[in-house]
């Protein structure tokens, strides 16, 4: 049969045809196909529940422990850090109460180095409200700067002679890599700000 026949002979089927089915038309359910269940198949993983959210201003505090058994020995607890704390804000506040610089220090958690852009709620569950760390120094004792006592006349360099120290560079990257939170771009607008401070002359 050649398709031009093929299609005259499904046309005159249609021709007769109802063009649209009337208003009281009924479809037997048992002139059906009979067609098998479809079953979704199971999960290999059950779902897991919804955390609940907290509301905010409820937001769980932790306890941070900072210890250290070796030299120098520490023993320095922050309460109240929320879980958004980052390791370098831990470093910071214990190089304050320390002196310690932030750059030589190391901070553990059971046994493995933590990166300073790590938050705290990354290293905890919800159901834990303290978190431990160890802290290495490195160069031990001798690393250990003495904090200058606090008083409303400023002592020590001021001006220029600040900028040509290495600890406020440090300390400009600190700042820097607690906003960003990432090594790289802290360290290298701290090299593009201290190039254009010594190119400046």
């Amino acid at each position: 049969m050649t398709e031009v026949s093929f299609a005259k002979s499904f046309l005159a089927a249609l021709d007769s045809r109802p063009l649209k089915l009337s208003t009281d038309h009924v479809e037997d359910p048992k002139s059906y196909p009979a067609r098998g269940a479809y079953i979704l198949p199971k999960m290999p993983k059950p779902m897991t529940k919804r955390k609940a959210t907290s509301i905010p201003g409820q937001e769980r505090s932790l306890t941070v422990a900072v210890k250290s058994l070796r030299n120098p020995p520490l023993d320095i607890k922050l309460l109240s850090q929320t879980p958004n704390t980052s390791v370098l804000d831990v470093k910071t506040v214990v190089s304050q109460e320390t002196g310690i610089p932030v750059d030589k220090m190391k901070l553990l958690h059971k046994k493995k180095p933590i990166q300073d852009s790590k938050v705290l709620k990354d290293l905890t569950t919800e159901a834990e409200t303290s978190v431990e760390f160890s802290v290495m120094v490195m160069g031990g004792a001798a690393a250990i700067r003495s904090v200058p006592a606090q008083s409303n006349v400023a002592q020590g360099q001021s001006g220029g002679e600040v900028l040509d120290t290495k600890e406020f560079w440090d300390d400009l990257r600190g700042f820097l890599l607690q906003r960003i939170r990432d090594e790289k771009t802290a360290g290298d607008l701290t090299d593009t700000f201290q190039a254009a401070w010594k190119a400046r002359a």
